[in-house]
Order: structure tokens, then C-alpha cells, then sequence
């Protein structure tokens, strides 16, 4: 599998090439978002106080709960602390997003910032109130968890953090070095260059 480390800009492009990848982390943060508090939304209106309603057989499932936890409903009994881990999460992704050369980082970067985001909303303003707000589920898979699309994004970022990571594409938008790549090719021994042409040819 090969990523192109960059396919925009060159390496090192100045203030406008940041600004470029900023923009880019905010639009997909605030698409995954936009699409996890309108799907919590539905949820809300059409499942809560229903039945689950099958996709795939029992296997893939429409649940509504309300999770206390982190995702995948676990770690139940610390909302407060997962509240305030979100809070740094998304700090710490606006912090670093400035050294950011790399759009497929920018991409993930987005996904994660947009799953904290979605989650932390829950916390900050669903019931029973702030800061120990539940987050809503709905997505259920039989055998293992009950989840949302923001958990969907932050997964789905952290295993694309995971390949960018195992290809060597850098965060600052550039392929780890191969061992002795940008080395200078080893010239021939003396005695073995060819000659120019017509050397050695009498006149």
C-alpha cells in the first residue's frame, strides 16, 4: 500500500500551506460532526422508547441507549473524567495542528477532532446536564458493542494514524527516509571508467 505523503503542495510551503491544511481539519471535523449530531438527533426522535430495529438480522441492529462510559459503553462510572479528557483531546489536536504539513494527517486529524467534538457535545448538554452529560447510541453490533459515528470516526482516524505511521508518511507531510537514501552513488574504481569517447584512438 502506498500514500502519497503530499499530493498538493511541495514540501515546506510556508503560512499558506498551513492555513490550507487548518481549513481542511476543520472541514472534516465539522463534517463527522454535522453527520454525528443529526444521526444522534434521529435517534432521539425515532428510536428512544422503541424496540431495536434489525438491519442485518440480529447482527446489525438500530439500539437506542444512553452511555455514561467512553466508547463502546465502557468506563461507565467516570463521565466527569471523560468529559474533561475530550476537553484536552481537542486542545491538543488544535495545538499540534500548526506543525501540520500532510493533508492525509489533516484528514484524520479532522475525524478525531470531529468524534471528540461530537461526543464531548453530549456531555456538555444532554441530560442529566453539564459536565456529566449521557451520549447517545444507537449503532448496535451483536457480540459487541453499542456505538455512534463519532466513535466510528475516532476509530476509524486512529487506525489511518496507525498505516500512515507504518509507510513512514510524516506529520510534516514527508516519507521517512529509507536507510542510505540521499546517499551519493559510489563512483567506479580507477581502472574500471570507461573511456571518453575517441580516448586512446590514435589521431
Amino acid at each position: 500500500m502506498t500514500l502519497d505523503p503530499d499530493p498538493a503542495a511541495p514540501t515546506g510551503a510556508g503560512p499558506a500551506r498551513t492555513r490550507s491544511l487548518l481549513g481542511l481539519v476543520l472541514a472534516v471535523a465539522a463534517a463527522v460532526w454535522v453527520i454525528d449530531q443529526g444521526t444522534k438527533w434521529w435517534a432521539v426522535r425515532s428510536l428512544e422508547g422503541h424496540g431495536s430495529v434489525e438491519l442485518i438480522g440480529d447482527l446489525l441492529t438500530l439500539s437506542f441507549l444512553r452511555n455514561p462510559g467512553a466508547a463502546f459503553s465502557l468506563g461507565s462510572g467516570s463521565t466527569v473524567l471523560f468529559t474533561i479528557v475530550a476537553v484536552v483531546v481537542v486542545a491538543v489536536i488544535l495545538r499540534t495542528v500548526r506543525r501540520l504539513r500532510s493533508v492525509w494527517w489533516a484528514v484524520a486529524l479532522g475525524g478525531l477532532l470531529g468524534g471528540a467534538l461530537g461526543n464531548l457535545t453530549d456531555r456538555l448538554f444532554r441530560s442529566p446536564g453539564f459536565p456529566s452529560g449521557h451520549v447517545v447510541d444507537f449503532i448496535s453490533v451483536k457480540y459487541f458493542a453499542v456505538f455512534n459515528c463519532a466513535d466510528m470516526a475516532i476509530v476509524g482516524s486512529a487506525i489511518l494514524m496507525v498505516v500512515l505511521s507504518l509507510v513512514g508518511v510524516e506529520f510534516a507531510g514527508q516519507r521517512a527516509a529509507e536507510p542510505g537514501a540521499g546517499e551519493p552513488a559510489a563512483s567506479p574504481p580507477d581502472g574500471d571508467e570507461d573511456p571518453p569517447p575517441g580516448a586512446g584512438t590514435d589521431g
